[in-house]
């Protein structure tokens, strides 16, 4: 989004948790944003941006409840598909779920046989509960993934998810420890938590993956000295 308002010249107002990824505010201030911090994780900065919005009159971006956004964000697996074209399996990330939502509408469009998998930590699990349930859920998110700590399921996302997700994983942190340390030590990759979630089913879940071609999104790499040490010491022990 700093990206994008940057190119047009538009100003570009984030809201972040007070204890957000020092690399990804770097990045964001880097791009000119303005960035504003409240609350203890990402629903309360969020819930904070729509009081702002209403209030000064802004056009606010919704993180996953934006037709917009799942259709920029679809465009991921859409690549995905063009360079894979026998790809069996999509297996990705949800956080709020614009990246599944999006990627569920390329594949079925494309071809209905491509399986896509969400995949969510055990830790943050709103997104799974509302999909089970049918409703939106709330849940308690203790996650360390900051890229897919959610406290809630989303209309939208969720809307999609129901008619077009063939299956959602859960995975714990320690997991996403293991994914992290793998991507470095097998693939020479660099994951934060989010972007490692994904590989963290794949490897829980072998019967899903076993013997089919499958695309695994590695979402983000924006993770730390400190966050990495400590994936490592997991993946090590």
């Amino acid at each position: 989004m700093a990206s994008a308002c940057k190119l047009f010249g538009v100003k570009a107002i984030i809201g972040l948790p007070e204890d957000a990824n020092p690399n990804k505010v770097a990045a964001m201030r880097a791009l000119g944003a303005e960035l504003i911090f409240h609350g203890a994780d990402f629903d309360a900065a969020r819930l904070h941006c729509e009081r702002l919005a209403k209030e000064e009159g802004y056009r606010f971006v919704h993180p996953v409840n934006d037709p917009l956004l799942i259709a920029g964000v679809a465009t991921q697996a859409l690549e995905t598909v063009e360079d894979l074209p026998d790809v069996e399996v999509l297996m990705l990330p949800l956080g709020g779920g614009s990246g599944i939502s999006g990627a569920c509408i390329v594949a079925k469009g494309i071809d209905p046989s491509i399986e896509v998998l969400a995949v969510q930590s055990e830790q943050a699990q709103a997104g799974y509960l509302s999909w089970k349930k049918g409703e939106i859920v709330e849940s308690e998110m203790n996650t360390v993934a900051e890229g897919i700590a959610t406290r809630s399921g989303y209309e939208l996302a969720q809307q999609i998810m129901a008619d077009l997700l063939d299956d959602f994983l859960l995975v714990s942190d320690d997991e996403i420890h293991q994914a992290i340390g793998t991507l470095v030590d097998k693939a020479h990759t660099l994951a934060e938590g989010a972007g490692a979630t994904a590989l963290a089913g794949a490897i829980r879940y072998p019967e899903k993956v076993k013997g089919k071609k499958v695309a695994v999104t590695i979402s983000g790499g924006n993770i730390t000295v400190d966050q990495l040490r400590e994936s490592l010491k997991v993946y090590q022990s």
